[in-house]
């Protein structure tokens, strides 16, 4: 998972995951979280259902909103970007 904008970052301390995003998860003890370099969030565990639950209870925080990609998304997610609103001329 990858946090992307400004402000956002992730810290983890002891079983809790520390979202900059205004949240903190406790991660279930099954589950194993480490961040790398603030923005990237890796889950893994034995049992993929608990992954993706817990991942997607993580991403329905902030997911990423389509005009300037800002949010938590997968790593191999593509965000379809939105044009944005054109002047007066």
């Amino acid at each position: 998972m990858v946090l992307v904008g400004v402000g956002y970052r992730a810290t983890v301390e002891g079983k809790e995951l520390i979202l900059s995003l205004g949240f903190s998860h406790p991660v279930p003890d099954d589950l194993k979280v480490k961040v790398e370099d603030n923005t990237r969030i890796t889950v893994s565990g034995y049992d993929k259902s608990n992954i993706g639950q817990f991942a997607a209870s993580i991403r329905k925080w902030r997911p990423p909103e389509p005009y300037k990609g800002k949010g938590v998304k997968y790593a191999d997610e593509i965000i379809r970007r939105k044009e944005g609103k054109l002047g007066k001329k």
